[in-house]
């Protein structure tokens, strides 16, 4: 059949395939369930019955209004703190296994390798190592002769169990950014750094002035990474914690399942999640602006 056809016309028909499959695709299972997610929203709906009672702006009004709700965006404050050390921890890290360090290969395997563990996993790890009684950052506190630190309810405080859990995902994901600011860092020419030290400029210099710029788009997308990891993070406190001590740990992602499949109100979780998606967007772009502003 398609011999048919002349050359253009096969060219245009394969074309139009390629594209109108993922096309199709992407409508299917991303753009029609973020509309059905919008069009529930404004419904209370159980997610069993098949009348959805329309309500207009009431879910919405119910996740600003109510503390318990939108307050909970707080606890990701921490995840966002300690994303940022992350990346520059990453920066250090990807910098000096840049160099001709001996074993560098090993030390770059060494970093990445957490990441490549299964989240419920590296969860049920730390839960040993944070563990009270039996921990072995406790007992390991305790054998360097600091007692008071030894008997720390790592995860049982409410002041710092989220940046307890922040830092098991900088344990995760630090290797993950450092592979990606290598990339970038061996993308940069070695003219430009045996230049610069001919002109007598020393490593710091060279890394302001010729590795930041250099990998600055890097740093956006990392930075877009975190921001949203920190946002959506689910898997840590879900497995660990259960969003405990008296909610200290709940985050909004928890918050929204909790709705939906413990309370059966899916309008409200709906609601919910399009605040999140549009929290996020807001976000990224305040930080995208701030990020071209300044580089320009």
């Amino acid at each position: 059949m398609l011999s048919r056809l002349s050359f253009n016309s096969q060219k245009k028909l394969i074309i139009f395939l390629f594209v109108s499959v993922p096309l199709l695709l992407l409508l299917t299972f991303a753009y029609y369930p973020a509309l059905e997610l919008f069009r529930i929203s404004f419904t209370s709906w159980d997610g069993l019955s098949p009348d959805r009672t329309w309500i207009g702006w009431d879910n919405y009004k119910e996740v600003f209004s109510n503390s318990s709700i939108f307050g909970v965006f707080k606890h990701n404050l921490a995840y966002f703190v300690v994303g940022i050390v992350q990346n520059i921890l990453a920066i250090y890290f990807a910098v000096v296994l840049n160099s001709k360090l001996k074993g560098r290969n090993f030390f770059r395997l060494l970093l990445f390798l957490p990441y490549i563990l299964n989240g419920v996993a590296v969860a049920y790890l730390f839960g040993y190592v944070f563990d009270t009684t039996n921990g072995s950052l406790n007992y390991l506190l305790g054998q360097l002769g600091f007692g008071a630190l030894s008997e720390t309810s790592w995860l049982g405080n409410g002041s710092f169990v989220n940046y307890t859990l922040a830092s098991i995902g900088l344990w995760r994901f630090m290797g993950f950014n450092m592979v990606i600011y290598l990339a970038a860092l061996q993308s940069i020419p070695s003219d430009l750094y045996e230049a610069a030290s001919i002109d007598g400029a020393n490593g710091w210099k060279q890394f302001v002035h010729i590795t930041l710029p250099n990998i600055y788009k890097i740093i956006e997308l990392n930075l877009f990474l975190t921001v949203t990891g920190a946002l959506e993070v689910f898997d840590l406190p879900f497995v660990l914690t259960k969003g405990g001590p008296a909610g200290a740990s709940e985050t909004f992602v928890m918050k929204i399942i909790e709705t939906a499949f413990q309370f059966n109100n899916y309008g409200l979780a709906s609601a919910m999640s399009v605040v999140l998606l549009l929290f996020v967007v807001i976000v990224l772009s305040i930080q995208r602006f701030l990020l071209n502003r300044k580089g320009e």
